[in-house]
């Protein structure tokens, strides 16, 4: 399954640069992952950027009102995924004032990683680490444990 996330902004912090590669570096070793960061602005030009980078694509949205996984849980969406065709999975990371409600009811799945409020940088850099976890799990690696 290629892997897109779209965010905006670039990480402005060297740990979370770092951080981010990182993980995806270690994820392109099996996994086609990109990232593609595009400027911040106005809210419907920002959506608008997101829906044309998210096209022909199962689309979801990092949200504070999204579902919350469990490690083990979102690995078997991912697995289900796989398994009934699902090619592409493009994340839709928005900036400081979140996503415009027409945003919202173009996509399939919205997801949350905290009840908490995670700074920008933070968050993008659980979410490719949690991914990454993801596919441990399903190929049975030792990086997650129980």
């Amino acid at each position: 399954m290629q892997w897109k996330i779209v965010t905006v902004g670039k990480p402005a912090l060297r740990w979370a640069r770092d951080g981010l590669d990182d993980y995806l570096h270690r994820m392109t070793r099996t996994h086609s992952v990109e990232c593609i960061h595009i400027k911040d602005g106005p809210p419907d030009a920002i959506s608008k950027k997101m829906l044309e980078l998210s096209a022909d694509s199962h689309r979801v949205l990092l949200d504070e009102r999204g579902r919350q996984w469990r490690s083990k849980e979102m690995a078997q969406w991912i697995g289900h995924q796989e398994l009934h065709g699902c090619k592409r999975v493009t994340i839709l990371v928005g900036g400081s004032a979140g996503h415009p409600d027409e945003l919202k009811a173009l996509v399939k799945d919205s997801w949350s990683l905290s009840t908490m409020t995670l700074q920008h940088e933070l968050a993008l850099v659980v979410l490719v680490e949690q991914i990454y976890r993801a596919y441990s799990i399903l190929r049975g690696d030792p990086y997650h444990r129980e």
